[in-house]
């Protein structure tokens, strides 16, 4: 039977210092330190100098065997919902026997427990703690010794989250044994500790939703770097602080859109446009916009396009920037038909010497007035110079002579501010006659550049 009880209390300790359970409880382990009383009075009736149960419970001064220093130590660990296990030692001197006395009996004990936190089922209390325990140990007394089947009562009373008072009775009952049940009353210091805080913010990990970040108590741990009100893992912009409906980001503008997708932060604007007001409307947002006030299209930098002379033809696309025409003719002032034919008598030839690619004096002249014209009307008309020669001397020489006539004519233009591009030239020799090649004066007819402006 002793070598029953030494193992049931073996058990007992390993069940109070092992983990049971591997769960992060906040603050899983508790030791507490403080002195015990023993009473064997009010436990056995009908033993003389004995009490019946609980007869003078609290007479401290007649039946309390109390050793004045720390004689209770115990070892505690959370389990779950409420239960924990818990190891501990008391010594004591036995001087009292009910109202015995004996000569200061060494007493030491081993006990075990298991305990249950009455605050779920009462509803949490925060500093009072009240708990019932029940257990199994090992006595000693002197040379007697015994196994105990216990339980009782207690209570934890918190000063703070990690330290309070502890204040406990229980009963122990023995098994055959010269050592009587007895009550067993103690009260001592408790800290209790151990639950897991890796980032040191205060909140232990079971209950930080941040674990690795220093955090607040108030976000369960997690960070608020700008102090928003929105925890980093959530906030878009987490050292900036910003409105919630913006997930954390602020909106310098009032225009609903976060200065982080604002392309204009400080301007209001609409989400088409990023953010950016567009003032005119023309789709050229101002800061873009050469002329934010009035409409313009957005290449030429939101600026409505030019038009210097005024005829509703934009200078891009007015030939004739600096004169007033339709923009059927592109911008250009129009030739009507009279034009046309007032000028006809002007420059219709040009006569040159025999054989020769000179322009005889009065050509000069025609040649002048053709230039006037072709700037006036530069929009619209188009010179050709045809160059002619009588049939004095070769069919070669003579187309040769004609293309030259035509070159001399075309430079003379080009000198006088005619593009080359508005100038194009043919030569057919002596194969368009004027005029008969049988008399002097015919020959001189068909030695000619003849200048027609066209459409």
């Amino acid at each position: 039977m002793k070598q029953f009880k030494i193992a049931f209390m073996a058990l007992l300790l390993c069940i109070g210092v092992n983990e049971l359970n591997a769960q992060d409880n906040n603050n899983p382990w508790a030791i507490s330190f403080g002195t015990n009383a023993v009473d064997f009075y009010p436990t056995n009736p009908g033993i003389a100098g004995h009490g019946s149960w609980f007869n003078e419970f609290s007479n401290a001064t007649d039946h309390y065997n109390i050793l004045p220093a720390i004689s209770r130590f115990s070892v505690g660990r959370y389990i779950t919902k409420g239960l924990s296990v818990e190891a501990a030692g008391t010594l004591n001197k036995i001087e009292n026997m009910g109202d015995n006395s004996v000569n200061d009996l060494s007493y030491f004990s081993l006990d075990g427990a298991v305990k249950y936190d009455l605050n779920n089922i009462i509803g949490e209390t925060a500093w009072f703690d009240p708990y019932v325990t029940v257990g199994g140990g090992y006595t000693w007394l002197e040379d007697w010794d015994t196994g105990t089947a216990n339980g009782g009562l207690g209570a934890n009373i918190w000063f703070n989250e990690n330290i309070g008072l502890n204040l406990e009775t229980k009963y122990k009952h023995t098994f055959e044994s010269n050592i009587v049940q007895h009550f067993q009353h103690s009260a001592g210091i408790i800290v209790r500790f151990g639950g897991k805080d890796t980032d040191g913010d205060g909140v232990y990990d079971k209950h930080d939703e941040c674990v690795d970040v220093f955090g607040l108590k108030e976000f369960n741990g997690c960070p608020d770097t700008d102090g928003d009100g929105i925890i980093d893992s959530k906030d878009a912009c987490p050292t900036v602080a910003g409105l919630a409906t913006l997930n954390g980001c602020p909106d310098t503008d009032g225009d609903g859109i976060a200065d982080k997708d604002d392309a204009c932060p400080n301007e209001i604007g609409t989400k088409e446009n990023k953010g950016c007001p567009d003032t005119d409307g023309d789709g050229v947002v101002d800061k873009d916009d050469a002329c934010p006030k009035v409409a313009g299209p957005k290449e030429n930098k939101g600026c409505p396009w030019p038009d210097t002379d005024g005829d509703g033809v934009a200078d891009k696309d007015d030939e004739c920037v600096n004169e007033a025409g339709p923009a059927s003719n592109k911008g250009c002032p129009e030739m009507t038909a009279e034009v046309l034919k007032a000028l006809e008598g002007i420059f219709k030839t040009v006569y040159f010497d025999l054989g020769s690619a000179n322009i005889k004096p009065e050509g000069f002249a025609k040649l002048d007035a053709v230039v006037d014209i072709m700037k006036k009307y530069s929009g619209i008309q188009y010179s050709i110079t045809s160059g002619h020669a009588d049939s004095v001397g070769s069919k070669k020489f003579n187309q040769t002579l004609s293309e030259k006539r035509a070159n001399v004519v075309k430079d003379y233009l080009v000198s006088k501010g005619i593009p080359a591009s508005k100038i194009t030239t043919e030569a057919y020799g002596e194969t368009k006659a004027a005029a008969t090649n049988r008399t002097s004066k015919g020959r001189a007819l068909n030695r000619r550049v003849e200048i027609k402006l066209t459409k």
